[in-house]
């Protein structure tokens, strides 16, 4: 993905600076991070690759170790180290000038690629290829998939980071966080008064140092300690704090059984808006679709199903083999088995619709699309 981005930025006839984060951290200093990245800048401006280090706070086993050749300026980094036992931890804490790493970046788009280009030629080759093939879709850039997968898999610490001369490590203290797991989120979130975290509609008694999350629907919780309570549209999860991180073994379970948890979610978005399939049983699936303003699904058929759509709000302008039609709240209309049919809201509020398909097979793939906005196929 950082290839991706590199080698589009190039494309652009400019060498931006590219600043990589993750999604799931948390930095509570704001400032203190603005001033490191002022400091990466500077180097990162002279072709050099700044990783950011977090000054430990304890010998934590669960992060990599940058070594740096200095404890508390910006330096070379002299290597990357793998998760340490606690006693190799404590004595990377003492000597003071090891770091967690980040997984944060700064450098040109240009460095990053000569880099690459140096010392993993393949990534390079199938990124390009990928991008070129590429199509557009709204603001998205759909590459194309089979020329990515050819790409390695690797990491960039593995990939260029611990291989590179131009490696520098800018130190970070400003309130650090990586939310990977159930218990650093816990951490993170604000505790009562018997350190639990309570998000949503969640009623408990006697229950101590627990994450209970509900999206949808009332969970309560009785008699608990140190336990991971998440409720969704597409599944509940029940875990022991300790155990949380075993969730890819239910994944693996979920996989071999061939569920469809694995691949979809309940609500689902695409470029027009969103749906959520409300109920499913044989032969029908009720959903709910949500169309944003002036936008429309593709002129489709299906060849297995019929569909009753009914207006919650908006108004809805629906096209019906050589029919087209406005309809506003409380009107209906119905879309018999292979009419060639498209969806459009031509408002300025969302439209939202109730859509009822009854038939012998309701997946996704029964649609044949006649035309998209999208470029879908």
């Amino acid at each position: 993905a950082i290839a991706l981005a590199a080698l589009r930025a190039l494309d652009t006839g400019s060498d931006p600076l590219l600043l990589v984060l993750a999604a799931d951290h948390v930095i509570q200093n704001i400032p203190a991070f603005h001033l490191a990245i002022e400091q990466a800048k500077k180097l990162a401006e002279q072709d050099k690759l700044v990783t950011f280090g977090i000054q430990p706070q304890t010998a934590h086993t669960g992060y990599g170790y940058i070594e740096a050749e200095e404890k508390n300026a910006p330096s070379k980094v002299k290597q990357f180290v793998e998760k340490p036992d606690l006693a190799t931890a404590e004595s990377y804490l003492a000597a003071g000038n090891f770091f967690w790493n980040s997984g944060m970046f700064l450098f040109k788009a240009s460095t990053y690629i000569n880099e690459l280009q140096k010392y993993s030629p393949d990534m390079v080759s199938a990124c390009k290829t990928a991008l070129e093939n590429s199509i557009t879709d709204l603001d998205f850039i759909r590459v194309d998939p089979e020329a990515f997968e050819q790409s390695p898999s690797d990491s960039i610490d593995y990939a260029v980071m611990e291989k590179t001369t131009k490696a520098m490590v800018v130190p970070l203290d400003a309130g650090w966080s990586d939310v990977g797991s159930w218990s650093s989120l816990w951490e993170t979130f604000p505790q009562d008064e018997n350190n639990n975290v309570l998000i949503g509609d969640v009623i408990i008694d006697s229950v101590n140092n627990s994450y209970i999350h509900s999206e949808n629907r009332l969970v309560t919780v009785l008699g608990l300690d140190d336990v991971v309570v998440v409720e969704t549209h597409d599944a509940i999860m029940v875990a022991h704090k300790d155990q949380a991180q075993n969730v890819k073994n239910i994944v693996e379970a979920l996989s071999k059984q061939d569920r469809k948890e694995v691949h979809t979610h309940r609500k689902c978005y695409r470029p027009w808006g969103s749906y959520d399939s409300v109920d499913i049983g044989e032969r029908f699936q009720v959903k709910r679709i949500t169309v944003n303003p002036g936008a429309s699904l593709s002129l489709q058929m299906h060849y297995h199903r019929a569909e009753h759509w009914v207006v919650v709000s908006g108004t809805a302008e629906v096209t019906r083999d050589e029919e087209v039609m406005l309809l506003g709240e409380n009107e209906s209309t119905y879309i018999p088995l292979g009419s060639v049919h498209r969806l459009r809201n031509p408002g300025r509020v969302p439209l939202e619709i109730v859509e009822v398909q009854s038939g012998s097979y309701l997946e996704e793939d029964d649609i044949v699309r006649l035309q998209d906005s999208y470029n879908r196929q």
